[in-house]
């Protein structure tokens, strides 16, 4: 019964879920805050419906899985994290008892897309803020990579596992082992995420509000703990600490690991340059587009833009800066840069720098041999030639992430929302990004979305951060055999 190994890994990752619940919940005991009884009912659940599926699986555990069922645990542990990560919000009665939208915050939160529902998040209790921080904070890096790293001998160490979760057009290993190879990201992360959380103490910030935001920093999601968002804090040397973990959470982890190791030729890595220049070209354009915004004053406007440059290209999604009503030109630029995202093996969401770089390449590739039919010619990124096998899923994945797009906001549309904002609202949540334009700019909530819209949207922020491919082969005919099995009972 391979098959229902799928099941029996899930029950270990609801375990794990509800033993992070506790350290939201501890906060809450020791704040005596009103969300104590929302998290017990929330840890009893998981923690039951967890011990049941190991119980009532165990017999599978020893299965190996197939390339397809790898795929589908991985597509089936997002959705159904999301499900047991939303149990706060709904059993302390956030969104007065409507559940898709206690799914929408969960999943914008563990997709690390930042979208939010709630207008007025400086009322709830910090046990629950923290909760919220914490769900981004174990998305970042991924759910599965986690388990690779600490939960090897329950079967998680595959790296199709690996590759179906990192983001990124190629996922790259440190050294030869891919549960070694998960356990150095995640120490790169925990120190970073360690490092910021000083350096915000030293900024004069207060511990509560450090942690919650190195916590929302690192994974890119960019939930605050105050309505305003780093805007809130009126503190310039904060926000130059949040521009530049922002910055490095985007950039590839694997480049860390290789710097770390004395390797300094990562300074000339194509991807990492390429991403250099396109965030320091759009800080320049958009600072001179908003110099009359900011009173002549440049380095105020060079210190907005760069805030909402990076903060928007490594899809991280914080605002200092209202820049929804900011001219047409900046607008516009920060909707593109929305499609671009972060490196490849970063946090950050969307497409990827190094999809754009090869998708031009190829491009141009194809150019040439237009006009010389008969050359031989190749793709390269930086010394090294890209294959065939490597194009292939990169042209389709600019496809098929434009289809959808263009679908979803159609589709949004057809719900009575203006263009703008259910344009931008999809490029905000495929590409994992969190504010838009319009109706979900930085300055409102996503209730101005109609319900089935939400659910809509919250399949398009799963979709984007698993990177299409891992979701849609759990609709494969492959696919459909196993659950048809399962339906059947066969053995």
């Amino acid at each position: 019964m391979r098959r229902f190994r799928i099941f029996y890994l899930i029950g270990i990752m609801l375990l794990f879920l509800a033993l992070t619940m506790l350290i939201s919940a501890l906060w809450s005991i020791a704040d005596n805050g009103s969300d104590m009884l929302a998290f017990l009912k929330s840890i009893l659940l998981t923690l039951g419906v967890g011990l049941f599926l190991i119980w009532f699986f165990t017999p599978s555990r020893g299965k190996e899985l197939s390339i397809v069922e790898n795929f589908t645990l991985v597509a089936l542990a997002w959705l159904i994290a999301g499900i047991f990560s939303a149990l706060p919000y709904y059993f302390y009665g956030l969104f007065e008892g409507s559940f898709i939208d206690a799914y929408f915050e969960a999943v914008s939160g563990i997709t690390t897309t930042g979208a939010t529902l709630i207008t007025d998040v400086e009322e709830l209790p910090r046990g629950l803020l923290l909760w919220r921080a914490f769900t981004q904070w174990l998305g970042g890096m991924g759910i599965i990579v986690l388990f690779l790293a600490i939960l090897p001998k329950f079967g998680f160490r595959s790296m199709t596992m690996f590759k179906a979760e990192i983001p990124g057009p190629v996922a790259e290993r440190v050294v030869p082992r891919v549960v070694e190879t998960a356990r150095r990201l995640w120490i790169i992360y925990v120190a970073f995420t360690a490092a910021q959380t000083i350096l915000l103490l030293l900024c004069g910030l207060g511990f509560y509000d450090s942690l919650a935001h190195a916590l929302t920093t690192m994974p890119t999601g960019g939930f605050s703990t105050y309505n305003a968002s780093v805007a809130a804090f009126n503190n310039p040397m904060a926000e130059i600490v949040i521009i530049f973990f922002m910055l490095f959470a985007g950039i590839n982890f694997v480049l860390y690991f290789r710097l770390f190791r004395g390797d300094f030729k990562v300074f000339k890595n194509p991807e990492l340059r390429f991403y250099l220049v396109v965030i320091s070209v759009g800080i320049i354009l958009v600072a001179l587009n908003t110099l009359e915004v900011a009173g002549g004053n440049i380095f105020l406007a060079l210190r907005q833009s760069a805030f909402q440059v990076v903060s928007i290209t490594t899809t991280t999604g914080y605002a200092t800066a209202n820049f929804d009503a900011w001219p047409h030109f900046s607008r516009l630029l920060l909707l593109l840069l929305m499609f671009l995202g972060a490196c490849g093996g970063s946090t950050g969401g969307s497409m990827k720098q190094a999809r754009w770089m090869l998708m031009i390449k190829y491009s141009f590739r194809e150019l040439y041999r237009m006009v010389h039919p008969s050359a031989i010619s190749s793709v390269k990124l930086g010394d090294q030639h890209v294959g065939e096998d490597v194009l292939r899923p990169v042209m389709g994945f600019g496809i098929i992430y434009f289809m959808l797009t263009a679908m979803a906001a159609l589709i949004l549309t057809l719900m009575d929302v203006d263009v703008t904002t259910s344009f931008s609202a999809v490029a905000a949540t495929i590409g994992n990004v969190g504010p838009g334009l319009g109706g979900v700019g930085p300055t409102h909530t996503y209730q101005v979305i109609p319900s089935m819209g939400r659910l809509l949207l919250t399949v398009m922020m799963i979709v984007g951060r698993l990177e299409i491919y891992t979701v849609l082969v759990i609709f494969l005919p492959e696919s459909r055999r196993i659950w048809s099995r399962l339906y059947k009972g066969n053995k």
